[in-house]
């Protein structure tokens, strides 16, 4: 593979993760030139954005609240469409998501979703082995030679016609601390994306495909013009033509919320439409308003997609994709089936097919899946209510949603109950997530980074406002934290038993969780907290 930063000599990169097993095929001289080449020219400016993100909490943090964009307002009125939609993501009804181990792929390409994003991000653990033999198990895929063998024996091989490949880098506030330009760690994203691209690029089209992407964690329209013009550039240094990339986003952030129009814009010659990333978007609204004590949600098992800011967050996309000529993607049915308790499996499918239901009802053109048991289910409901490759004609004109639906605040419950099961979840993913694992099954969902976040947020504001009062008038303060901390772990060591439980990490993910909760100011990312830990 040749590009021609190969005699540009830009600034070097230093690798101090260690080169094992087939990570060299991955960095090689040339990969970890064009590397260095998107390092240094976008570097730069990712961390400007990032410092951007800090100054705009702070305006959030004095109660100057988000809105729709006074200087872009031509942008969101004027007539115009994205790129012609590539053949091989005109369908996206069922999407299978999950991280980039070597069965994992190899399964969810054959799982018979349309569509396979494999995930650098929110469901993988960003170990060194795990990002770098990502990167080789990718390639593998590409090339359509990846076997695995379990241990006891099975083979596991690539089907004719698996999904199409959709790849998801780390978000631009991410680091890979064994990557160092200049002794500093450079932008996760740009290695994600700069390995996969220059290695599969050629390989990829050639096969009628293309480089697709999904780029998560964006909060402005500025944030998509930076991954624009990495496309840009990349494609220019490989000979590729304009538009060869296609990248979709997750709406995620309630910023980015604000500025749908604005980053299809951006990426308007490289954009696969928008995604509603329903569990980080949460997550979002609870960082955002961290200190504004009228935006304390309610239990998050009372906070899904039918009240009223996440509806209408859901249905802005839609319209606003529609309107663009592109695609808007559901979000994310996490169960997983229960084969040892029919009943329990029965009110389980039944949630997500209600959840589809609704997805593809108000015009969504796509969702996804996190378990193969799904897919068939999902493929039903899409199949019987979308005929068509999608439905992007449905215009949606009927929906006017304002600054103040996507900010009212839903009614419900704060309850001991909801409260047990964010420190269960936080804890037990924390030390799933600090020990390698980042798709990590509880109480028969699948659950990724996202969960963690809303649940760890959500005890801070809980415990940090007068509105954390539980239904018996109890306030939710640091002791009342801790001594549920101290039982769940009391849990925890009983069902491992002594022995296992001194062999894992609860004992550091609990002292991430405490500080993280207590702390006076609610820290960006969970997992920037225990990023030192890997």
């Amino acid at each position: 593979m040749s590009s021609k930063v190969q005699s540009a000599a830009p600034r070097s990169l230093e690798i101090v993760g260690p080169m094992t097993g087939e990570i060299d095929r991955i960095l090689t001289p040339e990969a970890k030139l064009f590397v260095a080449a998107l390092v240094g020219m976008f570097g730069p400016r990712c961390n400007e954005l990032l410092a951007r993100r800090d100054r705009r909490q702070i305006e959030f943090d004095r109660g100057v609240l988000p809105d729709f964009l006074k200087e872009t307002v031509k942008i969101r009125e004027s007539d115009w469409t994205v790129a012609e939609i590539p053949r091989a993501l005109r369908d996206r009804r069922v999407e299978i998501t999950g991280p980039v181990d070597r069965k994992m792929i190899i399964n969810a390409l054959n799982s018979g979703a349309k569509t396979y994003m494999a995930d650098f991000e929110d469901s993988s653990s960003p170990t060194w082995a795990a990002m770098m033999e990502g990167q080789v198990n990718l390639a593998d895929a590409v090339d359509g030679t990846i076997e695995f063998s379990s241990e006891t024996g099975k083979l596991y091989r690539l089907k004719d016609d698996p999904a199409t490949l959709i790849v998801r880098p780390r978000g631009w506030h991410l680091s890979e601390k064994h990557v160092l330009m200049d002794g500093t760690a450079v932008p996760a994203g740009l290695v994600d994306f700069g390995l996969f691209f220059f290695h599969n690029a050629k390989k990829l089209v050639a096969k009628g495909l293309g480089p697709y992407f999904y780029l998560p964690k964006m909060e402005s329209h500025l944030e998509a013009r930076l991954w624009n013009d990495v496309f840009n550039f990349a494609q220019d240094e490989m000979g590729l033509p304009c538009g060869t990339v296609r990248a979709t986003v997750l709406i995620e952030t309630i910023p980015a919320a604000f500025e749908m129009h604005e980053i299809l814009w951006e990426l308007r010659d490289h954009s696969a439409g928008l995604n509603c990333g329903r569990w980080d978007y949460i997550f979002s609204f609870i960082k955002c308003f961290r200190n504004l004590p009228d935006y304390v949600l309610p239990d998050r098992s009372e906070v899904g997609m039918t009240v009223h800011f996440l509806n209408s967050y859901s249905q802005l996309l839609i319209k606003t994709c529609h309107r663009r000529g592109i695609h808007a993607m559901g979000g994310m049915a996490a169960q997983i089936p229960i084969k040892d308790d029919p009943k329990a499996n029965k009110e389980a499918l039944s949630k997500v097919r209600a959840d589809k239901e609704r997805e593809v009802m108000n015009g969504h053109d796509g969702t996804w899946v996190a378990h193969p048991g799904l897919i068939p289910l999902a493929m039903e409901i899409f199949n019987e209510h979308m005929p068509k490759d999608n439905q992007i004609e449905n215009l949606r004109n009927d929906v006017e949603v304002t600054s103040d639906d996507l900010l009212k605040v839903p009614e419900g419950r704060i309850t001991l109950k909801g409260l047990e099961t964010n420190v269960a979840a936080a804890v037990r993913y924390t030390e799933e997530w600090i020990s390698g694992l980042g798709c990590v099954p509880l109480n028969h969902l699948m659950e990724d980074a996202a969960t963690a976040e809303i649940s760890r947020a959500q005890m801070w504001q809980w415990v940090h406002h007068e509105r954390g009062v539980l239904q018996d008038g109890r306030n939710i303060d640091q002791g009342l934290f801790r001594a549920m901390l101290s039982d769940e772990l009391a849990r925890i060591r009983g069902e491992l038993g002594n022995g296992q439980y001194e062999k894992r990490n609860y004992g550091q993910a609990a002292e991430i969780l405490d500080r993280v909760v207590t702390s006076r100011e609610l820290s960006s990312f969970l997992t920037l907290e225990a990023y030192q830990l890997l």
